[in-house]
């Protein structure tokens, strides 16, 4: 059976108090409305068409897609008004309605949905809350048959009672959506076209109405205010850490663990507080990832080490080497086997080879370290005339003296050293000992500058 999923996303959202549309506020590090994209993805519709509004520009070159049809709705009437506005481009056995506000909802919980709607029969997403406050109440006949649904602020007092809330997700036969969408009134206390009224429509029309809730009542939590959208934010996090808690990670505290993209992970795996997982994150058996850390867009191979307050991004991490604490791993490093890198120590674009160490404060950039080498504290490489990029090259067992300074290009070869203090310009052969440093003079008699005492 064929499918089309049209995603409702013009609204304004003016209890945001921002000038950002309301479907573009972030969770978990990606918009409201691309968490519902992902999901709709993954049910491989024909076609997914998103009807905007407010901000249309702005969604629009936000989220381009060449699969994604968007439509505008120039005015918004209601969510029967909006549905309507995409009917042209809808051509599917079956449509499912989806909200860009409503971004936890979940792929399974769609499937259970869809397996509901045939050309006879309505799948209707509802969920059961202690306090229904807002939302539709599903209204039921004495077989408990769904007959319609009523909005809040147009419910009675009996209505009012019922737990039984409307999510608005809704399975719809394409065939039948035509008549409907010409049928639909603006006569209720929001003066707006109501989607929900399309329910009493087709148990008019003989159809029935099957419905599916969802595992937990917050995948289809909307958000309307900021503290709604913390809201989101937190059960994401919680249902992440979860799913990563079964595949084998241990957890300090799921409470203070934030991931804002795709992870991957191994077995025994071991995360601090307050750690940031950004972009997509691969991490294998045995990696230890201590608190305070942001890590987006790595590799982390089996039993690598990432000590406290740790930045790394765009790098790879070696088996059993390590990083930290306070270091910062940037775009395209890259550490081989048992590496070290310690505290303070800055790396872009740089290769450390088998067991070489950076121990502490130093910035290694655009340079290429041979196995087993040492990299003295202070040492940085000169990568960058104010106009171009060089790189350094080091062999291996190469020993680089504190406070030294590698102007690039250069290369020191396997076996030499550098001494401290040196500044190096020039190629270092193998097993040569560089000193590139004034002559130290001793300056008897000197007398050290007294402070000038104010009248």
């Amino acid at each position: 059976m064929s499918l089309d999923i049209v995603i409702l996303a013009a609204g304004q959202g003016t209890r945001m108090r921002s000038a950002l549309p309301k479907v573009l506020h972030p969770v978990a590090g990606n918009s409201m409305l691309g968490h519902v994209i992902h999901s709709a993805r993954q049910l491989q519709p024909q076609g997914i068409h998103v009807v905007i509004g407010h901000g249309a520009e702005l969604v629009q070159a936000r989220l381009a897609g060449d699969d994604l049809n968007f439509v505008m709705q120039d005015k918004q009437l209601g969510t029967g008004h909006a549905l309507a506005q995409a009917l042209p481009a809808l051509s599917a056995d079956t449509v499912l309605v989806l909200y860009g506000d409503v971004p936890l909802i979940e792929v399974p919980t769609l499937q259970r949905l869809l397996a509901k709607a045939s050309e006879q029969q309505l799948g209707l997403l509802t969920v059961t809350l202690e306090d229904p406050t807002g939302y539709g109440r599903i209204v039921r006949d004495a077989h408990g048959q769904v007959t319609a649904i009523v909005e809040h602020k147009d419910a009675n007092e009996a209505q009012k009672a019922i737990r039984e809330g409307n999510t608005g997700i809704l399975a719809l036969p394409g065939a039948r959506l035509a008549d409907w969408m010409g049928r639909l009134s603006n006569n209720n206390a929001q003066g707006e076209y109501y989607l929900t009224d399309v329910i009493a429509m087709a148990v008019a029309d003989g159809l029935m109405v099957a419905t599916e809730q969802p595992a937990d009542p917050m995948e289809v939590q909307g958000a309307n205010d900021r503290r709604q959208l913390a809201e989101l934010e937190r059960h994401y996090q919680l249902r992440e850490g979860r799913r990563l808690m079964a595949q084998g990670v241990t957890l300090r505290d799921p409470s203070r663990f934030d991931v804002r993209g795709e992870v991957t992970v191994g077995r025994d795996v071991l995360i601090d507080i307050n750690v940031v997982l950004e972009g997509k994150v691969v991490i294998e058996d045995d990696v230890q990832i201590g608190p305070n850390c942001v890590i987006k867009d790595c590799t982390l191979r089996k039993g690598a080490v990432i000590k406290a307050n740790s930045h790394l991004e765009g790098a790879v991490m070696g088996e059993g080497s390590d990083a930290g604490p306070f270091a910062r791993l940037r775009p395209g490093t890259v550490l081989d086997a048992k590496a070290h890198v310690g505290n303070f120590v800055e790396l872009k674009n740089a290769h450390l080879g088998e067991g070489a160490k950076a121990g502490h404060l130093s910035y290694l950039g655009d340079a290429d370290i041979g196995a087993r080498t040492n990299i003295g504290a202070g040492t940085i490489t000169c990568n960058y005339d104010g106009a171009n990029k060089f790189k350094t090259v080091m062999g291996e067992d190469v020993f680089i003296g504190s406070n030294s300074a590698l102007v690039a290009p250069v290369e020191i070869k396997a076996g030499a050293t550098t001494a401290a203090g040196s500044t190096i310009t020039q190629c270092v052969e193998a097993g040569e000992l560089a000193v590139a440093r004034p002559r130290q003079r001793n300056i008897s008699g000197w007398k050290r500058p007294e402070k000038i005492k104010k009248p």
